[in-house]
């Protein structure tokens, strides 16, 4: 059975480091037989289908090819279509009422206790507020994620250690549930 995936590059393209060009992401995808391959802006999104039910696996191949392919490590999470449209659904948040820059989908690499979090005070972040869903931290920033207090505090690597996170805003969670429908 083949599945639609979304792979999610984590910081690429961010101010002239860690360099992947969109195309070669492509063929690279395409050469670790995956088929399908699009990609979607210039911020680490790409698309594919594959054979594999796996996306731990399919997830550190792609790492590990990125790695041989670009001389440098990127951290990536691989997410199947109906894994995407979960979270959009779940979201507690009005999101079709938002601006897209108001809301973020953190994902993360595993499930994570909401005890890590016990240290932040979130009635300090008003209006801002996240809340746990399945590998994901949604967040929402009503003056947008540059201004947020409360995103970085969630970005100290203390409070997510051992886990990999990334970071897309709303309208980045939409198009992927779109190009990832079956």
């Amino acid at each position: 059975m083949t599945t639609r995936y979304a792979a999610l590059l984590r910081g690429i393209n961010v101010g002239g480091h860690k360099k992947v060009p969109m195309a070669e992401l492509r063929q690279l995808l395409t050469d670790l037989g995956h088929g399908d391959v699009a990609t979607y802006l210039q911020s680490g999104n790409a698309v594919f289908t594959s054979d594999s039910d796996d996306e731990n696996a399919t997830c550190a191949a792609l790492e590990r090819a990125i790695e041989q392919r670009f001389g440098f490590g990127v951290d990536c999470l691989v997410r199947s279509g109906p894994y995407l449209r979960a979270v959009a659904e779940a979201c507690p948040f009005p999101a079709a009422s938002l601006e897209g820059k108001q809301l973020h989908a953190i994902y993360l690499s595993k499930p994570v206790d909401p005890e890590r979090l016990a240290s932040i005070d979130a009635a300090a972040y008003l209006p801002d507020e996240f809340r746990f869903g399945d590998r994901v931290l949604y967040l929402y920033v009503p003056n947008g994620l540059g201004r947020s207090k409360l995103a970085e505090a969630l970005g100290k690597p203390s409070l997510f250690k051992g886990v990999v996170t990334t970071s897309r805003n709303w309208n980045t969670v939409v198009k992927l549930v779109e190009l990832t429908r079956e």
